[in-house]
């Protein structure tokens, strides 16, 4: 009995022992951070990217938006018939394999890409890119505003597009009504991605809200000024891509508390890092500084439809009261350019003898006397409430401009809204002093001439709401031209024009910086602004 007992209470013993070193084991485990490994020992590769982003989206249909945060996501989604290079624009295949121009430049022929399907099933083909512009050419400005690049909506004078044709299933043809040099180009902007018919006529209008494209990711979820989930298309017609498996676009509105969420590993990308950061991140040995190709423009812009900046010496003496060296020292740590013009030296056409208006208080208050605003006046300054690769402080800049402008009797109220209201209100005029900027399409002269200060945009990206019919003249002149050298000459002389007009104080040319954990390879941010995350992984 007694050697039962003794031989109960060992086998006791050892499974209490037994049980204590296993929860030490699991404890330890947990106390290094530990996971359960696979059978072979080897490391469980990362396949979510988290991009942090200082405003949400305003739509997921690329088509009804302007702003860059919708096409960050977009461009996931979505493709187009041509695409840029990774890191600029030249024109390379898209949906589209090949095309033939006649030597009019005025039919397009393209040979589409075969066995492509939309997200939902659809099949990719010549009727779907009829359906797509049919849909676009009878829209407007308020629908779909950046239709505006192809000259208007069907039936206006301007418009370029006579007809869209499907040839057979897998070719399309497009008849202009007029050249247009810039065509090829405009094909592959964001806003052209090519749309499910199925699911435009399933969703309608709240298409916005569930895009359907044929891109690398699909779309999940949007949790508004939160979150938007994309998942792998596993039927992507480029074999192996894309190398994720999942990304999330987050928004978190400060750029200070952005690069905190990347150093503590809640991110693994940021854009709007401030240049004050950028020896911060290169000193941790966990992150890494990306440069964004400049193509953009910071401005503060003038509404010319209302008093007093409806008087161009108003305007003029803005040019002269704000000192941009200032603005550039203090918020962009030597990585931007003086603006002069409405777009960046690095694109073609560009007026490099216009000489820049000088920081001249004096001159300001010269012009303000001779408008009839001796004692100055009183103004709105609407500051943008997200951080912008043009302008990654906005709020701080524009209490730079509130000072200086204080200097010549102009007394500014420095205003904000959120995101979405702030481009809508600014669409309709209703600002009178605000600030904006512009990161370039296509790279091509028009997309910022004639998108952003001809009357043909007034209420989609001319939100100056400025006209001068010579201007449109000359501009319409040189989407017409063929000829380059003959181009960049009406686009030279134009910049004279808007430079006398003043309808902006254009203020920088900015080199805008990313930040992104250590392991993430293959991320080439485009000089658009926005970028297909298809070849992205981890290390």
């Amino acid at each position: 009995m007694k050697k039962k007992n003794y031989f109960k209470l060992l086998l006791i013993a050892l499974l209490a022992i037994s049980m204590f070193l296993a929860g030490c084991n699991i404890k330890s485990n947990q106390a290094a951070g530990g996971k359960k490994e696979p059978a072979s020992g080897s490391e469980t590769k990362k396949d979510t990217l988290v991009y942090g982003r200082g405003g949400d989206s305003t739509s997921l249909d690329p088509i009804t938006s302007t702003e860059g945060e919708t096409f960050k996501v977009t461009d996931n989604i979505f493709e187009n018939l041509l695409q840029y290079g990774d890191q600029d624009t030249t024109i390379h295949p898209g949906l589209a394999e090949s095309w033939v121009v006649t030597p009019d430049g005025l039919t397009y022929t393209f040979k589409l890409r075969q066995g492509v399907k939309f997200h939902d099933g659809t099949d990719f083909n010549a009727e779907a890119v009829v359906f797509n512009f049919d849909r676009w050419m009878n829209g407007n400005a308020d629908s779909f505003p950046y239709y505006t690049m192809f000259g208007g909506y069907k039936g206006d004078k301007g418009h370029v597009i006579k007809e869209v044709k499907a040839i057979d299933d897998y070719t399309v043809q497009f008849v202009l009504t007029r050249p247009q040099a810039p065509f090829l180009k405009n094909l592959a902007m964001s806003p052209f991605g090519i749309a499910s018919p199925t699911a435009v006529k399933k969703y309608g209008d709240k298409f916005r809200e569930h895009p359907v494209g044929t891109g690398p990711f699909k779309f999940v979820e949007w949790k508004e000024n939160d979150t938007i989930t994309l998942e792998k298309n596993p039927d992507y017609w480029q074999k192996g891509y894309p190398k994720l498996n999942k990304v999330v676009f987050r928004v978190i509105p400060e750029n200070t508390a952005r690069l905190n969420a990347l150093a503590n590993g809640e991110i693994d990308i940021m854009d709007g890092l401030n240049n004050s950061d950028e020896a911060t991140v290169k000193a941790n040995d966990q992150l890494q500084v990306i440069e964004r190709p400049s193509m953009n423009v910071g401005y503060i812009g003038l509404t010319t439809t209302h008093k007093p900046f409806d008087n161009k010496l108003v305007r003029q003496a803005m040019n002269y009261a704000i000192d941009k060296k200032a603005i550039i020292d203090a918020f962009y740590g030597g990585k931007a350019l003086e603006a002069v013009n409405p777009m960046p030296p690095s694109i073609e056409g560009y007026n490099k003898f216009i000489e820049p208006y000088p920081y001249d208080l004096e001159k300001a208050k010269q012009l303000l006397k001779e408008a009839g605003y001796e004692k100055g006046f009183e103004t709105d300054l609407w500051a943008m409430p997200v951080a912008r690769p043009y302008m990654p402080e906005a709020q701080k800049v524009a209490e730079v401009i509130q000072e200086s402008l204080s200097k010549i009797g102009v007394k500014v109220k420095i205003q904000s809204v959120d995101w979405a209201t702030y481009l809508d209100k600014a669409a309709k005029g209703e600002f009178d002093m605000f600030m904006l900027g512009w990161t370039g399409d296509n790279g091509d002269p028009d997309n910022f001439l004639y998108t952003l200060l001809d009357k043909d945009s007034i209420g989609s990206n001319n939100y100056s709401y400025y006209s001068n019919d010579q201007l449109h003249d000359i501009l319409i002149k040189a989407q017409t031209e063929t000829d380059q050298a003959k181009r960049n000459a009406l686009y030279e002389q134009a910049q004279v024009i808007i430079h006398d007009d003043a309808p902006w104080v254009p203020l920088v040319h900015s080199t805008p910086l990313l930040a992104a954990a250590k392991d993430v390879v293959n991320y080439l941010p485009n000089p658009t602004g926005s970028e297909p995350l298809t070849k992205v992984e981890f290390k």
